[in-house]
C-alpha cells in the first residue's frame, strides 16, 4: 500500500504563490539594477560648479584654437564638431557612467558651441539677434523631438542610446545658444563683468524658484543649463580678452590649462555618481 503524504492546502498555496511571484520579483529587481542608473551624473552643487568651469574652458579653449592659432571659426568648428562626434559615440557606447568621459563630451559641446556661434554671428554676418533666434529654434526643435519620443525632456529619461543622442544634441544647441547670448549681452555695453552679473543673477532666480516654488524641475534644469553657458562665456572673455576690450589679457592656453586642472580636481572632490532613474514632472 502506497502512502500519500498529506500537504495542507495553505502550504500548497504558499508554494504555488512563491513559485510565481519570486521569479517576477527577481525579474523586476534585475530591471532596477540594470536600468536604475543612467549614464549622466546626478544634478548636485558639484555638477553645477564643474559645468560652469567647463563652459568657461569651452570659451577660452575655443578662442585659443580659432584666434590664437588663427585657424578661424569655420575650421575650428569642424575640428570641435569632429571631437564632439567621437566623444559622444564613446559615451553612448559605454555601459555605465564614467565622469571623465561625460565631462569630455560636455567640453566638446562648449568648444564647438563657442566657434559655431562666432561663425554664425560674425563670419556669416547673421548678427547676435539672428544667431540667437536660429539657435533657440534649433534647441526647441531638439527638445520637441525628444519630448515626442520619450514623453519628457527630463534627464531621468536618458536610459537608451536613442534618448542619449537627443540629450547630447540638445546640450550642443544649448551651449551654442548660450555663447551667442553671452557675446550679445557683453557687446550691448554691459561689458564682460556686467554680463556675468546679469547671468549670475538669472541663475540665482532659477535657484530660488527651485527651493521656494513648485515650478517644473525639468524647466528649471534646462533654464540653468542654458544660463551657465553665457556666464562661462563672459567670464572666459573677461580672463583672456585684451585690456583695451575690458579683459585681463591672460594667455588663453594658460587659462584653459588651469580650468582643466580645476575640473579634474572638482571631479575628485565632488564624487560624481550616476543619476538615479525616477519619475519626472516633464
Amino acid at each position: 500500500m502506497q502512502l500519500i503524504e498529506y500537504v495542507p492546502a495553505r502550504a500548497r498555496l504558499d508554494e504555488l504563490t512563491m513559485g510565481v511571484v519570486m521569479p517576477l520579483k527577481e525579474k523586476r529587481m534585475g530591471g532596477v539594477s540594470r536600468g536604475g542608473h543612467s549614464k549622466v551624473p546626478a544634478v548636485t552643487l558639484g555638477f553645477w560648479i564643474i559645468k560652469i568651469a567647463a563652459t568657461t574652458l569651452g570659451e577660452t579653449g575655443g578662442d585659443a584654437v580659432s584666434m590664437s592659432l588663427n585657424l578661424g571659426y569655420a575650421v575650428s568648428s569642424v575640428l570641435f564638431i569632429g571631437l564632439f562626434v567621437v566623444a559622444v559615440a564613446a559615451q553612448i557606447a559605454v555601459r555605465s557612467f564614467h565622469p571623465f568621459l561625460y565631462w569630455l563630451v560636455v567640453i566638446a559641446t562648449t568648444t564647438a558651441g563657442t566657434t559655431m556661434a562666432d561663425f554664425a554671428d560674425r563670419s556669416l554676418g547673421i548678427g547676435y539677434a539672428g544667431g540667437t533666434a536660429i539657435l533657440f529654434a534649433l534647441l526647441m526643435a531638439a527638445l520637441g523631438t525628444w519630448y515626442r519620443s520619450a514623453g519628457s525632456v527630463s534627464v531621468d529619461t536618458v536610459s537608451s542610446p536613442k534618448i542619449e543622442m537627443f540629450y547630447w544634441v540638445a546640450i550642443l544647441f544649448s551651449q551654442t545658444l548660450g555663447t551667442a547670448l553671452g557675446d550679445w549681452m557683453a557687446d550691448t555695453g554691459l561689458g564682460y563683468e556686467g554680463g556675468a552679473l546679469v547671468f549670475g543673477a538669472g541663475l540665482a532666480v532659477v535657484a530660488a524658484a527651485y527651493f521656494f516654488s513648485n515650478v517644473s524641475r525639468t524647466l528649471l534644469f534646462w533654464s540653468a543649463f542654458i544660463l551657465t553657458r553665457p556666464l562661462g562665456a563672459t567670464v572666459g572673455d573677461f580672463l583672456d580678452k585684451p585690456v583695451a576690450d575690458g579683459g585681463l589679457a591672460i594667455s588663453r592656453f594658460s587659462v584653459s590649462a588651469l580650468l582643466a586642472l580645476f575640473m579634474v580636481a572638482c571631479i575628485f572632490i565632488f564624487r560624481q555618481r550616476a543619476d538615479r532613474q525616477t519619475p519626472s514632472d516633464a
